[in-house]
């Protein structure tokens, strides 16, 4: 199997990458359940897209198989993620159609496998997240937000809650108080987990709608999926970049832990 430089991860309402060329499924089994993905091409990169809750959105948050998608990515010899994840705004400037390339994470899950590791293997399983989110990723995707003339918040904090139900407003009151800026339900433990193989890791978080207490109306899938629908090109157009402006050779600290 030819090398794949990085992977796609889709997240709500990104279901199809629209940049590969020369594409074929592939199904990888793994200790932890099979991953189906989609193998291509972005110019001559060799690239992976995963839809994380399938091609119809028919998983949920919680039912999520984080283990076996990120253990798929490490078999096929991935060592670069860019994901994309759709949330709600807690901080005023981030309106709706906003994309923020978050930097930091406040975990409010509950009932998931946070870890690979799963016995008393204290020198590897304590690692290091004092920067959860790959610097080098998030500086290609800066650069190529600047080349493209895109508008993106560089840096955020979001909060990852259980779901699948939307959150109340008390918790969204909580979450400002405690930094958080952005709130959706999948980033951890899919970031956790990439750390633990040494894969770099980046979360592009397009705000879909405000959260809850902060929105003049009910929160509903509906709206979440009409957002993202006009804002699929500029996602496109930035990973792209991002992908073919990544360096050759990584410097960061996320492959040793």
């Amino acid at each position: 199997m030819a090398e794949i430089n990085a992977a796609i991860i889709g997240g709500s309402g990104f279901y199809e990458p629209g940049i590969l060329a020369d594409f074929r499924e592939e199904t990888v089994t793994t200790p932890y359940g099979a991953a189906v993905l989609t193998l291509g091409k972005v110019d001559r990169m060799a690239v992976a897209f995963l839809p994380r809750h399938g091609r119809n959105h028919s998983l949920l948050p919680h039912q999520l198989n984080y283990r076996a998608n990120l253990w798929a990515l490490r078999e096929l010899g991935i060592k670069r993620v860019i994901a994309t994840a759709a949330v709600g705004s807690i901080n005023q400037r981030f309106t709706p159609g906003s994309l923020v390339i978050v930097d930091q994470f406040i975990d409010f899950t509950k009932q998931r496998p946070l870890t690979f590791f799963e016995s008393g293997e204290t020198n590897r399983a304590h690692i290091d997240l004092t920067e959860p989110y790959c610097p080098e990723l998030r500086h290609s995707l800066k650069a190529a937000a600047a080349k493209l003339g895109l508008a993106v918040f560089d840096g955020g904090c979001y909060v990852c809650t259980e779901g699948p139900r939307y959150e109340t407003a008390a918790e969204v009151r909580a979450f400002k108080i405690l930094g958080g800026d952005v709130v959706g339900m999948t980033a951890v433990p899919e970031v956790v987990l990439a750390r633990e193989l040494g894969i770099c890791y980046a979360n592009v978080s397009i705000v879909t709608n405000w959260a809850a207490g902060i929105s003049p109306h009910a929160l509903t899938h509906a709206e979440v999926v009409e957002v993202m629908r006009n804002n699929q090109e500029k996602l496109r157009l930035l990973i792209k970049e991002g992908l073919l402006g990544m360096a050759q050779e990584t410097g960061c600290r996320c492959c040793g832990r």
